[in-house]
Order: C-alpha cells, then sequence, then structure tokens
C-alpha cells in the first residue's frame, strides 16, 4: 500500500531474543538494512521481546553482537548511544503504549472477550475443513451478552481479546509479490490483539510500535505476508497511515526443505566463524542465496549496497 507522502524512507528489523539469529534471520536483516540504505533512508532496530517468557538471558546483547560483526549499523535502536525520539525500542518497556491502543479499540467497539481455552481452539484446529492454515474463528464468543462474559468469568476463565474482522477486502501491493487481495473476516475470523495471559498480540505490538516509529518500510520474511491484511485492519482501526512499502522476502530453508527455526538450533554465526568465517564471506554466502551476488564471492557492505537491485532478488532453497 503507498500514499501520495514523500517524507524519508524509514525502514527496520525487529529480531525477537529467544535464541541466536540464524543464517535466516541474519539474511532478513541485510535484506532490510539494503532496502532502507538504498532508498538513504534511516535504518531502525527494535527488539520484539513482548513473549518474556521466552526470552533467553543475554539473547538480545548477542543479536546486536552478530548484526554489528556482519557491518550492520542502525541509526535508532536499543543500544546505548543508538536511542531515538521514538523510543523506548524495546517492547517489553512499551506496556503503557500497548494498553492505551488496546483502550481506543475498547472504546470503539472493535474488540470483545474471547473465553475460548486453548482446547477448544486446537480442537478447531483438527477439524477436517481446518485445511494446512490456522482455522478461521467463527465467532464463538462474538455475540456473548454481558451476563454470559460474567458467568464464564465467575467460573474461572480468563478473557482473551479479539478484534472485530472486517467485512470488506483488504488490498496492498507487496514489492516482490505484487497485488494481494484478503478478506480478513472469511480467512482468519476475528483474530487475537491481546492474550488472556494480558501479553499483547503480535498483530497489534506491530502495527503501533511500526505507527509510532514512523516506519515507512517493512521488510520481513515471506511467512509474515499472510499477517498483513489483519495488520492493515487494525492500521485503519486505530487511524494510523500504514507503511508505503511492504517487501517479504524469501525465507532460507534449511536442508530438509524445512523453515529455519532458532528452537531447534538453526546455523548461526558460530560455528561459520569458529572455521575462520570472515564477515565479507558470510555477506556473500547471504547475498549469492537471494540472488544479489555470485556465489562463492566475498563482498563488503558497500559493494553490495552499490550493486542493489530489489528485482534480482530470488528464492533459494537451502541454506548452505
Amino acid at each position: 500500500m503507498t500514499t501520495g507522502s514523500r517524507d524519508p524512507v524509514r525502514g527496520r528489523y525487529a529480531p525477537s531474543p529467544t535464541g541466536a539469529l540464524h543464517l535466516g534471520n541474519l539474511r532478513t536483516a541485510l535484506l532490510a538494512w539494503l532496502f532502507a540504505r538504498h532508498a538513504s533512508g534511516r535504518f531502525i532496530l527494535r527488539i520484539d521481546d513482548l513473549d518474556l517468557p521466552r526470552v533467553r538471558p543475554g539473547a538480545t546483547d548477542r543479536m546486536l553482537a552478530d548484526l554489528r560483526w556482519l557491518g550492520l549499523d542502525w541509526d535508532e535502536g536499543p543500544d546505548a548511544g543508538t536511542g531515538g525520539p521514538y523510543g523506548p525500542y524495546v517492547q517489553s518497556a512499551r506496556q503503557a503504549i500497548y494498553d492505551a491502543a488496546l483502550a481506543r479499540l475498547r472504546e470503539a467497539g472493535l474488540v470483545y472477550p474471547c473465553y475460548c481455552t486453548r482446547a477448544e481452539l486446537a480442537r478447531l484446529a483438527s477439524a477436517p475443513q481446518a485445511g494446512d492454515d490456522a482455522p478461521r474463528y467463527p465467532g464463538t464468543c462474538r455475540h456473548l451478552t454481558a451476563a454470559e462474559c460474567r458467568a464464564r468469568e465467575a467460573a474461572g476463565r480468563r478473557p482473551a481479546l479479539r478484534f472485530r474482522a472486517p467485512d470488506e477486502p483488504i488490498r496492498f501491493v507487496d514489492t516482490l509479490h505484487g497485488e494481494q487481495t484478503e478478506s480478513v473476516a472469511e480467512t482468519v475470523g476475528d483474530f487475537l490483539v491481546c492474550r488472556s495471559d494480558g501479553i499483547v498480540a503480535y498483530q497489534l505490538a506491530v502495527v503501533v510500535d511500526d505507527a509510532l516509529m514512523g516506519v515507512t518500510q517493512v521488510v520481513r520474511g515471506a511467512d509474515l505476508l499472510p499477517s498483513t491484511a489483519r495488520q492493515l485492519a487494525l492500521y485503519a482501526a486505530l487511524g494510523y497511515p500504514p507503511p508505503r512499502e511492504y517487501v517479504h522476502v524469501p525465507l532460507l530453508l534449511g536442508a530438509d526443505g524445512a523453515r529455519m527455526a532458532k528452537r531447534e538450533g538453526a546455523l548461526g554465526l558460530d560455528p561459520l566463524r569458529e572455521r575462520g568465517a570472515r564477515p565479507e564471506g558470510v555477506l556473500g554466502m547471504l547475498a549469492a542465496r537471494c540472488g544479489l551476488w555470485p556465489s562463492g564471492e566475498p563482498v563488503t557492505l558497500d559493494d553490495l549496497l552499490a550493486a542493489f537491485a530489489p528485482e534480482r532478488i530470488t528464492i533459494e532453497s537451502t541454506a548452505p
């Protein structure tokens, strides 16, 4: 989705400190940096640590060190000397901001309490009609009366909050994937914006953060392309202008063809450095895996930026 605004580009990378960055994470970070710098824009680093039970001690410092080892820099971020006017740049310090957004949605009647348990939702996911994707929420709690809500809470159920999905389809353009149209109401239905334990859902947190930090360019993994319509619905509900550009870049897959995941111990920088790898070699390898540099050729960030052309980005099936 685009607007007529020609404000300077503000791109970002927002990793979660749930483990070391694997090569797929690092390639996404590199592409986000290249897109922002290619547009002479500012680059923001934000730590998405809202789900505190999954955060690993020391993971944030390790991620920052790995990014710096590759030579990536940022204009605003959570570490010393890189603050900025839109902080804090760590999600766990932004709870009051999310609470204010939730209050606005409540006042507008756009959210409602949902008392469905995980077991009940799991049965939806295993239903024959659910298919491979997450099942559509059927609106079980959408029309509960105040008395019915009180009864469920008296029985010990803590509600989550669901956003009322708009009926009209949402359209946007992705730089790599072209025009996209999705009816959120038909594909996923009313979706979570706050869990029953009080943790704000990713869909709301990322919209609030990107909007209030002035992000105009969102570069992230292609696995998040299906989230974009939901997020655009939240932008509209909160009265925020959406980013001018979405770029969902190819995922780097493991040797088994599955998406890399930190929790599965996917390959990061440490094994490569132990074998004597240098930043230029790793940058060349990552860039080659998406068509931006000849395979096997080391490269500096300056040379990658000088040669950067988004239309050359291709999908590579497996990691080295």
